[in-house]
């Protein structure tokens, strides 16, 4: 049989991602009180939202920071402002792209020359990546300890926390190891997969010698988790929904953990169907979940509009290679 062609295979994955989007948000709102959703979105108080947009503004400067202690750890020098701008730019592709890491590229674009590598610059953000996630699940594994709720399913949150940690741990304290696992793509391209492997164990190698950062990054990851509750927690009160915050530190991380699999448009659908189904198994309105789901993705995309302007107005990368730099111009 002959190979399906690459536009075709991606043309048939994104038809059948907004099939499912598409198709989940049908059933929830056939299955949900679309006038009850309609009330909470039109009696929004301005003023939370407001509030909301700044905790997003406050996450977003956060998270520069975080990148930044990861890329102290390889001796990259770059402003936390910098690295928020393109966090901000990440966000807008995030959203407006039919998938949720489509950020990641820019960021690795952004830090390629001052690292050096593409290789570094993307083993940085999956390091960032890993260690949000982390902390993702350290929150929602906090937050079933608060619940007065049984809910089915949060013991595997603490399965999955302790998992991530014990993997990461090993990661970077024994780079050695993940290289010999990856060796075997060596028979694809020799030569160019050896020498990224290097690339890959070097900067590990440097992560897991500045401990001090490493940990003040992952501090960093806690503090965007709580901030992204917070972000939720605020858009409820808009919409006058009386959501705790031991069921927001449940509800909004598990959402966003389920969302990482490449199964809709950006999430769309899947988000509601889990905001909504935690909802109901907490004893909250259906309709309540709903609506604070749609607040809070529109609000999200709201945000991430200026970052759409900073990529069409800047005229060059965000940072230039250092002076002193001997990486080969084809790996930059």
């Amino acid at each position: 049989m002959s190979p399906v062609p690459g536009g075709v295979r991606r043309a048939s994955s994104f038809v059948i991602k907004l099939s499912i989007s598409v198709g989940l948000l049908a059933i929830l709102f056939r299955q949900t009180d679309v006038s009850a959703v309609a009330e909470r979105l039109r009696h929004v108080d301005p003023g939370w939202i407001a509030l909301a947009l700044l905790v997003q503004a406050a996450l977003l400067l956060v998270s520069g920071w975080r990148w930044r202690r990861l890329l102290v750890t390889q001796h990259v020098d770059a402003s936390t402002w910098q690295l928020t701008l393109s966090c901000l730019v990440a966000n807008f592709f995030n959203n407006f792209l039919p998938s949720n890491i489509g950020g990641d590229f820019v960021r690795i674009a952004d830090t390629a020359s001052a690292a050096g590598s593409r290789t570094v610059a993307t083993a940085v953000v999956l390091l960032d990546r890993v260690l949000g996630l982390i902390a993702l699940f350290a929150v929602a594994a906090c937050g079933s300890l608060l619940l007065r709720h049984t809910l089915p399913g949060t013991g595997y949150l603490w399965v999955l926390l302790i998992g991530g940690a014990l993997a990461a741990a090993i990661v970077v304290s024994q780079p050695a190891l993940v290289t010999r696992g990856l060796r075997p793509l060596a028979r694809l391209r020799e030569d160019w997969v050896t020498e990224r492997l290097g690339r890959l164990e070097t900067m590990l190698s440097k992560a897991g010698g500045d401990y001090a950062s490493l940990l003040q990054a992952f501090g960093g990851a806690l503090v965007v988790q709580g901030l992204v509750v917070l972000f939720y927690l605020c858009v409820a009160k808009g919409l006058h929904i009386d959501l705790p915050l031991r069921d927001a530190m449940v509800i909004v991380p598990v959402s966003l953990v389920i969302q990482l699999a490449p199964v809709s448009i950006n999430g769309f659908g899947v988000r509601e169907a889990v905001f909504s189904y935690l909802f109901r198994m907490l004893g909250h309105p259906v309709d309540a979940g709903l609506a604070l789901s749609i607040a809070g993705a529109a609000l999200l995309i709201l945000a991430s509009l200026p970052g759409g302007l900073i990529f069409l107005l800047r005229k060059e990368g965000l940072m230039t290679p250092p002076p002193s730099s001997d990486m080969p111009e084809e790996e930059v």
